[in-house]
């Protein structure tokens, strides 16, 4: 039998071995499908003692669809007989969608741990202060551990290919320029995860917490890897690098507690009677919403020439409500000075004398010589 013969006849057969393996591949992925969906409301009812394994449940339930076929396939290949045209480029292809779809499963359990620590903790109670320091870590860790897996994963994917090896090897030979040339790259990538790591573990600042940067007042409402997203309080989002938070200070009203004293300022004058509005502060207090019943004082605080400056400090169970409780005592307050002693607002007082102005002699304008004849 010639080379050609023999040639098509080892065609013939690898077409023969592909059709009956990818009559194989079908039934396996349809056998894959129905098992996930059999075992999927078996799983959802076992993970009903826990609120985490059923976040974790939901969370992979998308990427475990995808990921049993693929699996099943991978498993298939490596029956097909050694020296089959196209099978080492099969089994390469289905390598690498194995890996990839294995972080995908691992990422999505990683959320899904998450995710049921958030629902164990809400924060939308009253006291919300131990839930969102439990919430930030779950979360800056949560995208910590699904990079690192991402990372992971890509470089898996990167030694099945010969050519990337040899990439990977001649690197670490070059490794002092190529190290430093990286590191200087990436010092910034790196600095953040690390003040990610430091804000997880030392909390200055959680989700939710108030903030004052740069000026700026507002909520934080998201925590990545790499920088914090602040929601300012007219609808804006100031975006910030995590290292940042590190190297700079800044203020949070809400590190310890949400419980927040403001002042109202008045400049009055020296005819009214502080008792008076002593008690008209406290009273519009106990009437407000705002007011959380801790603190409702009111002091002269500074003095001048003309007017007295009065502080009314009060107190309320968050930022929110204690502008607005301030706002309250402020409009009210005018209202009551307008009303109740309205000889007390600031005036400026001037003395008037009854002596005349002093009259200055009339002077005669002189006139021009008259022309000689």
């Amino acid at each position: 039998m010639n080379t050609s013969a023999w040639e098509m006849r080892l065609r013939a057969m690898d077409i023969e071995t592909w059709g009956q393996w990818l009559v194989g591949a079908v039934i396996i992925v349809i056998a894959a499908l129905l098992l996930h969906r059999l075992l999927r409301p078996l799983a959802q009812r076992l993970a009903r003692f826990s609120v985490v394994a059923t976040a974790v449940v939901r969370r992979i339930d998308r990427a475990s669809r995808w990921a049993m076929p693929v699996v099943g396939l991978l498993i298939a290949s490596q029956g097909l007989p050694e020296g089959t045209a196209g099978l080492e480029g099969v089994q390469h292809l289905l390598g690498v969608l194995t890996i990839l779809v294995l972080a995908w499963l691992g990422v999505s359990a990683i959320s899904g741990v998450a995710d049921g620590i958030a629902e164990l903790h809400p924060a939308n109670v009253a006291d919300n202060l131990n839930a969102r320091r439990i919430q930030t870590q779950t979360k800056v860790l949560a995208r910590i551990a699904s990079g690192a897996l991402m990372l992971t994963a890509l470089a898996f994917v990167l030694m099945t290919f010969p050519r990337a090896r040899q990439l990977g090897a001649s690197l670490l030979a070059s490794a002092g320029i190529a190290g430093l040339v990286v590191g200087i790259a990436a010092r910034s990538v790196f600095s953040n995860l690390l003040a990610g790591l430091q804000i997880a573990m030392a909390q200055p600042i959680r989700l939710d917490d108030v903030l004052i940067v740069e000026g700026e007042w507002g909520r934080v409402e998201e925590i990545t890897s790499t920088y914090v997203v602040l929601k300012i309080w007219d609808e804006r989002r100031l975006i910030i690098p995590l290292q940042w938070f590190i190297e700079h200070p800044f203020q949070n009203w809400t590190r310890t507690s949400s419980s927040i004293l403001g002042s109202v300022m008045l400049w009055v004058d020296y005819t009214l009677p502080v008792t008076d509005l002593r008690e008209q502060a406290q009273a519009m207090c106990r009437r407000s919403v705002h007011w959380d019943g801790r603190v409702c004082g009111v002091q002269v605080t500074d003095s001048t020439d003309r007017t007295m400056q009065i502080r009314v400090l009060v107190s309320s169970k968050d930022s929110g409500s204690n502008f607005d409780l301030r706002c309250e005592l402020r409009e009210g307050l005018i209202a009551w000075l307008q009303k109740a002693h309205p000889q007390s607002l600031p005036r400026m007082r001037a003395l008037v004398e009854s002596e005349p102005a002093p009259t200055a002699p009339m002077v005669q304008p002189s006139l021009p010589p008259s022309p000689s004849p």
